[in-house]
């Protein structure tokens, strides 16, 4: 079987408003044990492999088999956290132990009237046959947001 070589680039922004003050918003990234729940969002996968070290050049790691459906490995490392501000990481993409993409994702946290604005801007590469995957990572991002927005309530 051959492979066909070939990459392809993506980006997207996401802007959200969470009717809650800019520290909740912040903890749900910055805790460990928030996090999870969120991106757990139900019983959707069956979790594995989960590492989470909160700060410049820290790694995050998050593994899930999806019922019925691969297995996807998250690795990321953060470049840049400015608490209740920003933060920015690099991350790698593998599904069933192939390599995906590797991207920059921006996370910007801004406070409005009644609450807070999430800016979520993302650059990915896509490997080989995951060259059209660009617009399902938007969507599955979109939807992790959604998530966020259940657990803040």
């Amino acid at each position: 079987m051959t492979i066909d070589r070939r990459l392809a680039h993506s980006g997207f922004t996401l802007t959200r408003d969470y009717p809650v003050p800019v520290g909740n918003v912040w903890q749900a990234f910055a805790d460990g044990e928030q996090k999870r729940r969120w991106l757990s969002d139900g019983d959707a996968f069956e979790p594995g492999e989960w590492r989470f070290d909160f700060r410049v050049g820290g790694r995050d790691v998050d593994e899930a088999k999806f019922h019925g459906g691969p297995r996807s490995r998250y690795e990321a490392v953060y470049t840049d956290i400015v608490e209740h501000v920003r933060i920015v990481t690099t991350y790698d993409m593998w599904l069933d132990g192939t390599h995906m993409s590797t991207s920059v994702a921006s996370f910007e946290f801004e406070e409005i009237s009644g609450g807070t604005r999430l800016t979520h801007v993302e650059h990915g590469v896509f490997f080989d046959q995951f060259w059209a995957d660009g617009p399902n990572r938007e969507e599955g991002t979109r939807g992790l947001l959604e998530a966020l927005a259940r657990h803040l309530e």
